[in-house]
């Protein structure tokens, strides 16, 4: 388990291990200084999301067995580049976004309203919670 914090200030919880995900293929988006692309927003991509980035030259979809990359469909957990969902965000098509497993370096480049405007784990009426 990783100790790094995410947006909300906790534990980063895992992404995704089916497809495995992760700049450093762990399941979280924990990222280092090697990561370039700040791969730090867990999202759950949809089809609009996956479409958009072929379009910007990021094909996500296409399988690529020499990286162990089978090619993601909508629904997938994926890690993705902060700078790439910030895009789509701008472009109206951004993903849900799990917030837990999103890693607090996504906010030196997406606004943290934005992610929570996408957020899929908090409920819309989260008064139930309590």
């Amino acid at each position: 388990m990783t100790s790094d914090r995410n947006v909300l200030g906790g534990r980063l919880d895992p992404c995704g291990t089916d497809p495995l995900t992760g700049f450093y293929r762990d399941g979280c988006c924990n990222t280092g200084p090697e990561d370039l692309g700040n791969h730090t927003v867990c999202a759950v991509v949809s089809a609009e999301f996956l479409a958009h980035q072929q379009t910007t030259g990021n094909d996500l979809v296409t399988a690529r067995p020499e990286y162990g990359f089978a090619g993601l469909r909508p629904g997938d957990r994926w890690c993705v580049c902060a700078s790439r969902w910030l895009e789509a965000y701008e472009a109206g098509v951004a993903p849900p976004v799990v917030l837990a497993a999103t890693h607090e370096r996504a906010t030196e480049v997406v606004p943290l309203e934005a992610l929570r405007e996408h957020a899929v784990d908090v409920p819309a009426d989260p008064s139930g919670l309590l």
